[in-house]
């Protein structure tokens, strides 16, 4: 049987476990002078600790399947989000407060979301304010969502506060196109003239989100070293969570913990909305799909697209809307040295499969609702199914062990949705403007 499903349940904080490392994940990820605000981060006391008490990770077996031992990075403890976006929004907020302490400027977080990223930094931000980091002034965050995204933002203080409620801004986007969020955004802080002592820190940036997703290359080899041929599955829009992990294992190699012969391999999960990044690798496009008794089936024979799909241009999670993304050459030379593949799952094989995943996951801690209608989130059953499907179709190497990245699971009735006056309508720069300014 595989080492890893041998293992029990083994947890750490991706964070506080290795903030001494910190300044070398930032020199490999980020070279650059790191925005408005730098990267220096606060030093540790016990308010510091505290607000990052939520940046649990856990590594949990979930048993074989065809010859694979699979095991779940689980990436969703903090109850505030249910989601991987925990560690990087706790990041960019911590040297947010640090830039405010070394200066005594005042810091406003912006950034475009299609819904989990703003939560995340939402909930950051009131952890700090909350642990006495920074008073409601000094620290602020405005987050700009398309309506497709709007059943996944939160309520929670800085909503129903009314004082907090106008220093952080959650503003809707309506437009036909999702991605229309970014662009707005990029050309309000382009264009925005901010007021004397405030930085605006536009945080939509790779490195941001490298920084924390390194990390998680540190906690594996600290829980659990590969000794087997690894592959490591990835719900992904941009991929920014393999290359952050990539980044972590060039910093175990480049030191000797670890050895490239070692290096996991990738595969990419999509979804047909947004198959941008296996596209590129597979160097093709699309396969047809023609209707047959309500079903969609796939035309050729290639099986790294959906066999069946209840709509071939269909939207499984609105949180996976990046299309072209930057990130995709470099993926595709990661997976060309260090091995892997690509895989698009509907919704119709996530369905076909949910019985199966909810009964795989629930011993690992991850309750899926028993109707998959009230399934808010869907990266962790976007890639496990990825992964029972390459399997089946004999896209992976014999003999690898499974790493799963559960990014996000969350359903309704886990949180309160965010709706009424705490969203702010906007489809201009100058619509965003007037909303911070309310």
């Amino acid at each position: 049987m595989p080492t890893s499903v041998e293992l029990p349940v083994l947890t750490g904080n991706l964070i506080l476990d290795f903030y001494d490392r910190m300044p070398q994940i930032v020199a490999r990820c980020a070279p650059a002078a790191g925005g408005p605000v730098g990267f220096a981060l606060p030093d540790l006391d016990d308010a510091v600790r505290g607000f990052f008490a939520a940046a649990t990770a856990s590594w949990r077996p979930l048993g074989e399947y065809g010859g694979h031992g699979i095991t779940l990075l689980d990436l969703t403890g903090n109850p505030g989000t249910h989601t991987t976006k925990t560690y990087a929004s706790l990041l960019i907020v911590a040297r947010a407060v640090e830039h405010i302490r070394r200066t005594g400027r005042k810091v406003l977080i912006f950034s475009p979301t299609s819904g989990n990223k703003g939560v995340a930094l939402r909930d950051a931000v009131l952890r700090a304010l909350d642990a006495g980091l920074a008073t409601p002034e000094q620290l602020r965050v405005a987050t700009i969502a398309p309506s497709t995204g709007r059943h996944k933002l939160r309520a929670t203080r800085l909503s129903e506060d009314p004082a907090l409620r106008r220093l952080n801004p959650q503003m809707s986007y309506s437009g036909t196109d999702p991605e229309t969020v970014k662009s707005l955004a990029r050309e309000f802080a382009r264009t925005h003239t901010p007021r004397d002592g405030v930085d605006v820190w536009f945080s939509l940036d790779l490195a941001n989100y490298m920084i924390a997703d390194a990390a998680r290359a540190l906690f594996e080899h600290h829980v659990d070293p590969a000794t087997r041929p690894r592959l490591h599955a990835h719900a992904v829009s941009s991929a920014f969570g393999l290359l952050g992990y990539h980044a972590g294992r060039d910093l175990l190699e480049s030191t000797g913990a670890a050895t490239p012969a070692t290096r996991p391999a990738s595969l990419l999960v999509q979804h047909l909305a947004a198959p941008d990044m296996v596209l590129s690798l597979r160097r093709t496009a699309l396969p047809a799909y023609s209707l047959d008794e309500g079903l969609y089936h796939r035309e050729g024979d290639d099986p790294h697209f959906p066999a069946v799909t209840y709509d071939p241009a269909e939207v499984l999670d609105p949180t996976f809307y990046t299309h072209n993304p930057p990130t995709s050459p470099a993926m595709n030379d990661l997976i060309a040295r260090h091995g892997g593949d690509g895989i698009v799952v509907s919704l119709a094989e996530c369905i076909g499969r949910y019985p199966q995943l909810r009964a795989r996951l629930a011993p690992a801690g991850v309750a899926l609702p028993a109707d998959p209608r009230r399934l808010h989130e869907w990266s962790t059953v976007m890639a496990l199914t990825g992964v029972l499907n390459a399997a089946d179709r004999a896209l992976l190497d014999p003999g690898r062990d499974i790493v799963v990245h559960g990014t996000g699971h969350y359903a309704e009735g886990m949180y309160e949705p965010l709706c009424g006056t705490a969203l702010h309508p906007v489809t201009t720069p100058a619509d965003i403007a007037a909303a911070l300014e309310a």
